[in-house]
């Protein structure tokens, strides 16, 4: 064999073992990941446990949504709280009502949109879904909710997409102001533990205006290709190369931000690399 042979050949290897490569961290990407958080608040009385979804984009877990329901489950949270894109604007929404179907009646749940349910243009469609359910749909409300014993304030806008897409809808800055009023005169004072419900964690800047103790968001993917010493991943929607919000804990002073990774699988558009799909939990300890 030939020298010349012998040297495509043996690159034809390491490309093919490169492809390989990428396919199986590309399959490992997909798999579901538990991601918990702590937070330690003197407004914390009594452990709390809460489970953050964000971004399924109408993703499956298996049959019947086994295994999400399955991770909710082993969990047990007090209360699962939805935060935007939940559905998908061109994925049909039957893995989101089956998933509804499996653990609504059985948690309190929470609900605001994301960008996604509006793209699709059946928003009303999708929050009928939800209420049918039995799930709370904040839409610039602050909803008061007690777990044995302990106070906590939810609030919750929609996405700001909703101002192009619904036109008798509130702005989201009116939307924004009217569930930080509504938790302020909730909470009463300084006592009950508030959060704030929204899909976007780049507006940070606008909740900050708020006294609230916690923000979920999603949106951002992880930044879809998490890359070696690259804390917040490649990329994200309204954030663009690099963004700064992505997954985790940020913490502004009177305000900490918790942002999902997400839940979404196959039905992205960009493959997840290094950014597996979670399920995050948070638990609110005193």
């Amino acid at each position: 064999m030939s020298k010349l042979r012998r040297g495509l050949i043996y690159i034809l290897c390491i490309e093919l073992a490169c492809l390989a490569a990428l396919f199986l961290l590309s399959l490992d990407s997909r798999r579901l990941q538990v991601t918990r958080y702590t937070l330690a608040s003197k407004k914390v009385t009594a452990p709390v446990r809460l489970a953050l979804l964000t971004d399924l984009h109408s993703s499956e877990y298996g049959i019947g949504q086994a295994k999400l329901v399955e991770a909710i489950d082993a969990a047990k949270p007090d209360a699962l709280l939805f935060v935007g894109d939940i559905c998908d604007d061109e994925q049909p929404h039957e893995n989101t009502e089956t998933l509804l179907k499996a653990v609504a009646s059985r948690y309190p749940c929470y609900y605001v949109t994301g960008n996604h349910e509006y793209w699709g243009c059946e928003i009303a469609k999708i929050l009928e879904m939800f209420r049918r359910y039995g799930v709370r749909v904040l839409e610039g409300e602050a909803e008061p909710l007690e777990i044995r014993g302990q106070k906590l304030i939810i609030a919750g806008v929609s996405d700001p997409d909703a101002e192009y897409y619904v036109p008798e809808a509130p702005t989201f800055k009116a939307q924004l102001s009217k569930a930080g009023r509504a938790a302020e005169d909730a909470s009463s004072g300084a006592d009950t533990f508030t959060i704030l419900l929204s899909h976007r964690p780049e507006r940070i800047s606008d909740y900050y205006a708020y006294p609230l103790d916690l923000v979920l968001s999603g949106h951002a993917h992880g930044g879809q290709w998490r890359l070696p010493g690259v804390r917040n991943g490649l990329f994200a929607p309204n954030q663009g190369f690099f963004p700064k919000y992505t997954s985790g804990v940020y913490d502004f002073g009177r305000t900490k931000m918790i942002v999902s990774r997400g839940l979404a699988k196959e039905s992205t558009r960009i493959p997840r690399l290094f950014n597996r799909p979670e399920l995050v939990i948070v638990e609110l300890s005193p």
